[in-house]
C-alpha cells in the first residue's frame, strides 16, 4: 500500500474518533486504538535505544553495526504490527502484508546467539546499570503491555496469533538485550537481592511464590 502524506493535521479527530483502515470509524479510546498506539509507543522506546546507542559504537566495537541494524529491522517490524492491528477483518485486503513465523525465528535466533556470551542468571534482575540496560528494561514492560492489551482485544475482535507470538518472543529479546548489553560494555547488572537471600531451607512452593511476585518472563 502506498504511502502519501501531504498535510499532517486533519481535523478529522477532533469530535473523539479516528479512521482505522478502510475508513471506518472508532472511538479513539477503543481496544484497537489502545493496542495499536500501546505498539507505537514501544517503537518509541527502541528508538530512544537507537538514539543513546552512537555513544556506544567505539564499546561495542564489531557488534556494533550488527546490533543497530538489529533494532533497526525490529522498529519497521513494529510499524508492521500496528499497521496489521490498523487493519480490521473487515478491511483486509489482498496483498496485505501479516507477521508470519519468520520473525518470531528471527528473535529466537538472535536471543541465541545473545545469550552464548552471558552466564546464568540466580536471582531476577533489576533495571539499571547502564544506560542502554535501563532503556531496554523499559521497552520491555511497554512490550508485556502490548502484549496484554492484545490479547485483550482478541477476545473481542480477530487478530492474528503470529503477531501475539512475536510481541511476547520480542519482550524476551528485550530482556536478553538487556543482559547482553551490559556484558558487552563491561557495565553491572543489578539483581534483586531477595531472590539471592532465598533461605535454602524454605519450602519450595513458597520460594516460587515469592519468584514469581518479581514479575518474571513468561
Amino acid at each position: 500500500m502506498a504511502i502519501r502524506l501531504t498535510r499532517i493535521y486533519t481535523r478529522t479527530g477532533d469530535e473523539g474518533t479516528t479512521a482505522l483502515v478502510g475508513g471506518g470509524r472508532v472511538p479513539k479510546e477503543s481496544p484497537r486504538l489502545e493496542a495499536y498506539g500501546t505498539v507505537d509507543e514501544l517503537n518509541a522506546a527502541i528508538g530512544v535505544v537507537r538514539t543513546y546507542l552512537r555513544e556506544y559504537r567505539a564499546r561495542l566495537g564489531n557488534d556494533f553495526d550488527w546490533y543497530s541494524e538489529m533494532l533497526r529491522r525490529v522498529q519497521n517490524e513494529l510499524f508492521d504490527v500496528g499497521s496489521e492491528l490498523a487493519t480490521p477483518p473487515e478491511a483486509e485486503y489482498e496483498g496485505m502484508y501479516r507477521m508470519g513465523t519468520g520473525e518470531a525465528a528471527q528473535l529466537e535466533h538472535e536471543m541465541d546467539r545473545m545469550q552464548e556470551v552471558l552466564e546464568p542468571l540466580n536471582s531476577f534482575t533489576l533495571p539499571g546499570g547502564g544506560v542502554l540496560n535501563a532503556f531496554l528494561h523499559q521497552a520491555r514492560t511497554v512490550c508485556r503491555r502490548a502484549e496484554r492489551i492484545c490479547w485483550a482485544l482478541r477476545r473481542e475482535e480477530s487478530i492474528s496469533e503470529h503477531l501475539l507470538i512475536y510481541l511476547n518472543r520480542l519482550s524476551d529479546h528485550l530482556f536478553v538485550q538487556s543482559r547482553w548489553v551490559a556484558k558487552q560494555l563491561g557495565e553491572p547488572e543489578f539483581l534483586w537481592d531477595r531472590g539471592l537471600r532465598l533461605d535454602p531451607r524454605a519450602p519450595a512452593q513458597a520460594q516460587r511464590k515469592n519468584s514469581s511476585d518479581s514479575g518474571g518472563g513468561h
